[in-house]
C-alpha cells in the first residue's frame, strides 16, 4: 500500500515539479512564486513531499527582515516505478558525499 501511497503523491499536480526545483534548498514561497503554484498549494504538496521522505527539511535561515524561514531540499536523486511483476517503486537518496558536502557548507555559512 505504500507504493501506492507513493505514487499518488508523485503523480499529483506540482510535485515533480516541486522535487525538480529543491535540488538545492528553497523556501515554499521562492517554490511558489518561481512554479507559479498558489502558497497553500505548495505547503501541502511539501507535507506529502516530506511524509514519503522524498523532501526534507534542510534547515531555518534568518530572512532579511529577521524572521526565521524554513528551507526545504530534496531528499532522492531518482525514483523508479516498475508495473512487470508487480507495481514496485525504487526511490534512490541523495548520495552521502552531497550531503556531507551541503552538511559541511551549512556549518562554514553559520560561522
Amino acid at each position: 500500500m505504500a507504493s501506492v501511497d507513493l505514487l499518488r503523491t508523485l503523480g499529483n499536480k506540482y510535485s515533480a515539479e516541486i522535487l525538480d526545483a529543491t535540488d538545492e534548498p528553497r523556501s515554499a514561497q521562492d517554490l511558489s512564486d518561481e512554479l507559479d503554484i498558489p502558497i497553500a498549494t505548495t505547503y501541502r504538496r511539501i507535507d506529502e513531499l516530506t511524509d514519503h521522505n522524498l523532501l526534507e527539511l534542510h534547515d531555518s535561515v534568518l530572512s532579511e527582515d529577521r524572521r526565521r524561514i524554513k528551507v526545504y531540499r530534496r531528499n532522492v536523486d531518482e525514483v523508479r516505478v516498475d508495473f512487470d511483476d508487480s507495481l514496485s517503486i525504487v526511490v534512490e537518496e541523495r548520495s552521502e558525499v552531497a550531503n556531507k558536502l551541503d552538511e559541511a557548507w551549512r556549518t562554514l555559512s553559520e560561522s
